[in-house]
């Protein structure tokens, strides 16, 4: 038996038609770049997110990066980021300039540990990027609250939580996206709303912000061949865009099927010695991965392998242990509670489409290999 990590050919069979029919109408138009499937996508997902503007960009890293750009954040200014995400979070940071500074993580949700934010922020602190990670949430009402104290922009990094919600003040439920200055969002194709390439948007309230992410993504232009700043060459594809607009009307329920496959992985593992994925009182949790923890996870892995099981550590190594951030001065220790779900972490099978059966295969084997 043969189960991948992510199955995209099942959700390509769902829709078929309508992909092939939003493709084939992008090529009879010819409106490769920034046509109108890709303003259309923007309006739509704006009020997806239940914001005011959204702007498509190349990838989610685009987005990031030019979020924190749309900022005027540069060098000699800091921001802070979780240590246990991906590591594009602090090299869109690192792109500017600008200095990223870690913070561990909270032992139960995986996101950035808010105890121990305003321990890090200094006179040159200009920005927090929490990390939805994993489809939850990060406690955006604490996050919001210390930004506020210290006058900090916030940019939501939800790349891997389209359609994910939180409770803030009152029990009032908000998209991710929508809390911060700016929220990002990636459409790499394995996330819960994935393009059939790269692509990415970045969704703001802020008037002023939109405007400079327009010419940001566009070489910063402000008519075909006038630039009023250095921009970038980063627009979404219409093609992307045209896809995306199909998928979009069955996030939701494909968000469901994920939240489902999470409550029967839930009930299989009941009584067996791993760590299931917590869930926040806060959090609307979209499950684009289910990351469970064990000690024995070599021989986990080995197990799944034998039986051609897809499953993918994220994240093997926690940013402050990362080469490419020697330069910054961590060491081992500095962040235990990463370095130590670091060790533990393994992503099981989840997509929309993973059948109960196929999820009781990859439960079994797991048991099978922590009975010995």
């Amino acid at each position: 038996m043969t189960l991948p990590f992510c199955d995209l050919s099942a959700q390509y069979k769902e829709i078929k038609k309508e992909i092939d029919r939003a493709i084939g109408g992008v090529i009879k138009r010819g409106d490769f770049i920034l046509g109108e499937d890709e303003k259309l996508f923007e309006e739509e997902f704006a009020e997806f997110c239940h914001t005011r503007y959204a702007v498509g960009v190349s990838s989610g890293t685009a987005a990031l990066f030019l979020a924190v750009m749309s900022l005027d954040i540069g060098c000699g200014d800091e921001v802070i980021v979780p240590d246990f995400t991906y590591i594009a979070t602090a090299l869109a940071v690192s792109y500017t300039g600008a200095k990223p500074v870690f913070v561990d993580i909270d032992e139960k949700t995986y996101n950035i540990d808010t105890n121990k934010l305003e321990q890090v922020i200094t006179k040159n602190t200009k920005a927090i990027i929490p990390v939805h990670l994993y489809g939850q949430p990060a406690n955006m009402a604490k996050i919001m609250k210390i930004a506020k104290k210290y006058n900090l922009k916030v940019i939501e990094d939800a790349a891997q939580a389209h359609g994910a919600t939180v409770k803030m003040e009152g029990n009032k439920k908000q998209a991710v996206g929508s809390i911060g200055d700016i929220g990002c969002f990636s459409f790499y194709p394995t996330k819960n709303l994935g393009a059939m390439g790269d692509g990415g948007m970045v969704v703001t309230n802020d008037t002023k912000i939109y405007q400079k992410l327009l010419m940001l993504r566009d070489y910063g232009r402000v008519s075909k061949y006038e630039h009023a700043i250095v921009g970038y060459n980063s627009r979404l594809d219409t093609l992307q865009a045209a896809i995306l607009r199909e998928k979009l009307k069955r996030l939701n329920t494909w968000n469901k099927s994920r939240q489902d496959a999470a409550g029967i992985y839930n009930k299989y593992f009941k009584g067996v010695d791993v760590i299931t994925p917590c869930v926040a009182d806060f959090s609307g949790h979209v499950y684009h991965v289910y990351a469970i923890r064990t000690k024995r996870r070599d021989e986990v892995c080995e197990a799944f392998k034998k039986r051609g099981i897809g499953v993918i550590i994220h994240y093997p190594i926690p940013l402050h242990l990362q080469k490419a951030y020697s330069e910054l001065g961590y060491k081992s220790g500095d962040f235990p509670v990463s370095e130590r779900i670091s060790e533990e972490i393994i992503s099981l099978p989840m997509y929309p489409h993973i059948k109960k059966q196929q999820i009781k295969i990859v439960v079994d084997v797991l048991k099978g290999v922590l009975k010995k």
